[in-house]
């Protein structure tokens, strides 16, 4: 007759070849460095520094309206059978600090607009954090 004799559980002390105690410490560690990390990571000051993102769809183009308590950037990108426009704006209360426009002799791919969106977006987080 065969007898054997099986653990009805695993746990991690018998599936590891390091002592309890070594695991116990890693363990503390693990937990006291992410702690750690957690602690220094910057915080937002307010509700006001934080960007607020509106992206709509505009026929075939798209439209990008990026706030920050006073400041707002704009985004517009028209596209018609024959041509597309791109407007770019940016101001501050009622002053516009930027505003242009470029027109292009073709269409814009769907694509291409959304790269120029994320695009667009991705320029003003970068300058919106370093300001």
């Amino acid at each position: 007759m065969f007898t054997a004799c099986f653990s009805t559980g695993y746990n991690l002390s018998t599936m590891s070849r390091r002592s309890p105690f070594t695991l116990r410490i890693s363990t503390l560690l693990g937990i006291a460095g992410l702690g750690m990390g957690l602690l220094t990571c910057p915080s937002t000051v307010g509700a006001s520094d934080d960007l607020h993102i509106e992206i709509t769809k505009k026929g075939l183009g798209k439209e990008v309206v990026i706030t920050q308590g006073a400041r707002e950037w704009f985004m517009l990108i028209e596209v018609t059978p024959e041509n597309s426009v791109v407007l770019r704006q940016e101001k501050e209360h009622d002053t516009y600090l930027v505003d242009e426009s470029e027109t292009h002799d073709r269409p814009m791919t769907a694509g291409e607009v959304d790269a120029a969106i994320t695009d667009y977006v991705n320029s003003v987080k970068t300058r919106a954090t370093k300001e």
